[in-house]
């Protein structure tokens, strides 16, 4: 493939070439014709003369319309006065590739009167507008730095089944689906193939791919289908080690997307990448409603304390800021009742694990994992679910080292990156409950 993008025009310079691109806006004016053209890197502007030699394209031109794509052939000229990039390409022959109709759902390039839902019905026309496509530019950079970081720390990429035998990897409701003769179900997460991987000597693994949630819930930060960034290591001495392999990873990652797309972000969304400091601060789960009540009298009834209530997880924006100058807090002495039972235990019950909480939402819930045989069975008889992860319990007999790991939901982190108000639009298509197409 030798397509020229155009943000590598600049090395054309006087030379003849073919370019394919997109038509972003056109200016008919008396004696000359101006045709902006675009791709994912960039515009440049094409001009035609309006004279006997170049007819034929005048009348090419006079029947296009914005969102046509064309495949042009021509020089590349520098032209100073132009403002877009010093350049314009003087084509010699044009060729439409696909017309566009005229007549779209609506101005991709004003989407301040559009209601949500008629953009997420034409989300193909929707994702044409810059600051769209620039959340998955961000997102696809923020995600290879988090890559990055883990394959510099000896990490192997794993891919996963999404279909599973098994329909009790965690408390949420999970997806049946029809296999053959048999039942089967779409994958919550990876959790215990991740495990799998431990027993078999991994050592150190990670995924990202989607994970399916039957959850009837209609919030700005859930889906039924999501993309999760899954990692899990084995020879930790404690959760503690899990946590701040998450908190490096990130600090890491925050870095280098500053370092490169840092200006961008703030042109295009009006925000600054933060850079936090390590460690992360921490506190305990009735701590944090000790503060809560103290600071901002924010109270709740005991039995809501076993954990973080919608409104106690927002007021945690307040607390770290307030109490650490810091944006990410984590929260730990979970009570294991409220979690897998995959999670390992003190002697008292306490969860040895934690949520991580950035800017007010629950980003990652992670955990030393229960590696001994006897008690995962003891634990998984305790739910009610020896039967059904009887498979996943056998990783465990021959042998398994201490491990833990965490999930990042990675629509749900760039929501808050680019402090877009709902994960419909940080999703390239979004699945909820009342969302199935396109």
């Amino acid at each position: 493939m030798n397509k020229i993008m155009i943000k590598d025009l600049k090395n054309y310079y006087e030379q003849n070439i073919e370019l394919q691109a997109t038509i972003d806006n056109i200016r008919n004016l008396q004696w000359v014709q101006f045709v902006i053209l675009k791709d994912s890197t960039g515009k440049v502007q094409m001009t035609i003369e309006k004279n006997d030699e170049n007819k034929e394209l005048v009348e090419i031109v006079n029947g296009l319309t914005i969102d046509s794509t064309l495949k042009v052939k021509g020089i590349l000229k520098e032209a100073p006065k132009v403002k877009m990039g010093g350049m314009e390409l003087i084509p010699e022959k044009i060729e439409i590739t696909s017309l566009s109709e005229e007549e779209k759902p609506f101005n991709y390039n004003d989407l301040n009167n559009v209601n949500l839902d008629t953009r997420l019905d034409y989300r193909f026309i929707d994702l044409r507008n810059e600051r769209n496509k620039m959340i998955f530019k961000v997102q696809s950079t923020l995600t290879r730095f988090l890559r990055e970081y883990l394959y510099n720390n000896n990490f192997t990429e794993i891919h996963t089944p999404k279909l599973i035998g098994a329909a009790s990897e965690s408390g949420s409701e999970v997806f049946e689906v029809k296999y053959f003769d048999r039942k089967a179900y779409l994958a919550q997460s990876p959790q215990f193939y991740k495990q799998m991987a431990i027993a078999s000597g991994f050592d150190r693994v990670f995924e990202v791919a989607p994970c399916f949630r039957a959850e009837n819930s209609n919030t700005s930060k859930h889906a039924t289908e999501f993309t999760s960034f899954d990692v899990e290591f084995a020879y930790i001495n404690s959760y503690e080690d899990v946590m701040q392999l998450e908190s490096e990873m990130i600090v890491y990652a925050f870095t280098k997307l500053k370092e490169e797309l840092g200006d961008e972000i703030k042109r295009v969304f009006d925000v600054d990448i933060n850079i936090p400091t390590l460690p992360f601060p921490c506190m305990t789960l009735s701590d944090i409603y000790k503060e809560l009540e103290e600071r901002y009298n924010y109270k709740v009834k005991e039995e809501e304390k076993v954990d973080l209530t919608t409104e106690a997880e927002k007021l945690c924006k307040r607390l770290a800021k307030d109490k650490f100058n810091h944006e990410f807090i984590f929260v730990v002495d979970f009570p294991a009742e409220k979690r897998a039972f995959y999670h390992m235990r003190d002697e008292n019950g306490k969860l040895l694990g934690y949520d991580l909480i950035w800017n007010g939402i629950e980003i990652t819930t992670g955990a030393e994992r229960e590696h001994r045989y006897e008690q995962i069975v003891k634990n998984a008889k305790e739910k009610g679910l020896d039967e059904d992860v009887k498979f996943y319990l056998e990783f465990f007999k021959y042998g398994c080292p201490p491990h833990g790991g965490f999930a990042i939901g990675l629509d749900r982190l760039t929501m808050l990156m680019l402090n877009i108000p709902t994960i419909k639009e940080s999703m390239f298509l979004f699945r909820g409950p009342n969302r199935l197409n396109p």
